[in-house]
């Protein structure tokens, strides 16, 4: 396996900047997840690194080697589409195979590295099959045993499991990544799937605009979001909108006075709580740490009133929308533990929510044009 090296990568469409100035180091071994929204560069930086689609500036390496003019089947890195992109006409083992022919090795090689692709997959009986006689999930198998079997430098997954329903989405990413792990496969994927991202990743590359937001591992995302995008898009986040009017005190556009720590993401101007004349700010707050009850339940440092507008069992929780006194919309989530003392709230029915002050992140209140199309 060989390690991935971005430096400085661009690729423009005219005056279009569909990748902009991208940096990135991938070790030997490592998954890496680029993460973001439709249109937001990262599976035309992914066949970038494949050689499908041509740099404009910056340099790309594999293993130390310099691969950014190089064509596609001379960079040795196996590719698994979004559609699996098999030939239809081919068994599995013939779909397999083909990378090898191309390769024009001995027959009796090709047939010895297919059957082992293709029991590193659990598909070592269903050989003889064409792709119409495949589930969704071992066409998907089909085509990482095709990535697999020419020994690459380098995985590269492109939304590999979109085309799943939800329970086999879950388990294939369970084999993927066990599978990545056991041959210490250096490994960069590409989805929108945030849960995708989290359950898989060593790293995540969070995306948009083709701009790199922020890169870290799940808990430095989650918990250190850089910005409003990031917070948004890694984990489900509550967002109010106002200003700092001291530090560790907000003012929310509705009204509410709000306490939190002082705790600022990095990308804010000045010091943590430091609140420079007409800056917006948003107070950033995770639905699971938030908290449901009557006035005599909650004495915590922030406690709002509201109402039950809107409430959804997801099993492990449930999801209430409270409509505040301020007017503003906070989603809660409530764990559903099954325990005599579960209380479910009813639409209409008037509760507060609250939280301690060390919950609440304050961001810059900057607007990603991406958001809107989410």
């Amino acid at each position: 396996m060989a390690r991935i090296e971005l430096e400085s990568v661009s690729k423009r469409y005219g005056d279009v900047h569909a990748v902009h100035d991208f940096s990135l180091a991938i070790d030997e071994g490592e998954l890496v997840v680029l993460l973001g929204p439709s249109g937001c560069g990262k599976t035309t930086t992914l066949r970038m690194i494949a050689g499908f689609v041509p740099v404009t500036s910056g340099r790309i390496r594999l293993g130390g080697r310099e691969v950014t003019n190089l064509p596609a089947h001379r960079r040795n890195t196996g590719l698994v589409f979004q559609g699996y992109a098999l030939f239809p006409h081919l068994t599995a083992a013939e779909n397999v195979a083909f990378g090898l022919e191309m390769r024009k090795l001995p027959d009796g090689v090709v047939r010895e590295k297919v059957a082992r692709a293709l029991e590193l997959v659990r598909l070592a009986d269903l050989g003889d099959r064409l792709p119409r006689q495949l589930s969704g999930g071992q066409q998907q198998r089909v085509a990482l045993a095709r990535a697999l079997v020419i020994e690459p430098d380098a995985l590269l997954l492109d939304e590999p499991l979109s085309n799943l329903d939800a329970k086999l989405r879950e388990e294939v990413r369970v084999e993927i990544r066990q599978l990545q792990r056991a041959l210490g496969l250096t490994t960069l994927m590409v989805t929108h799937d945030q849960d995708e991202a989290l359950a898989m990743a060593d790293r995540l590359v969070v995306m948009s605009a083709g701009a790199i937001q922020q890169i870290g591992t799940q808990r430095e995302l989650y918990e250190h979001p850089r910005n409003r995008f990031v917070a948004g898009f890694v984990g489900r986040t509550n967002f109010l909108r106002g200003q700092l009017i001291e530090p560790g005190v907000f003012r929310s556009d509705g009204g509410l006075t709000l306490r939190y720590d002082g705790r600022s993401a990095p990308s804010s101007a000045g010091a943590p709580g430091a609140s420079p004349s007409g800056v917006r700010r948003a107070l950033a707050l995770r639905p699971e740490r938030l908290a449901l009850g009557v006035p005599a339940d909650a004495a915590r440092a922030n406690r709002v009133a509201g109402t039950v507008e809107f409430a959804s069992y997801l099993g492990s929780i449930i999801e209430y929308y409270v409509r505040l006194s301020s007017g503003e919309t906070l989603r809660v989530h409530a764990p559903n533990t099954g325990a005599a003392g579960d209380r479910a709230w009813a639409l209409g029915e008037t509760v507060h929510v609250s939280w301690p002050v060390e919950v609440g992140l304050v961001l810059e209140d900057e607007h990603h044009p991406e958001e809107d199309h989410r």
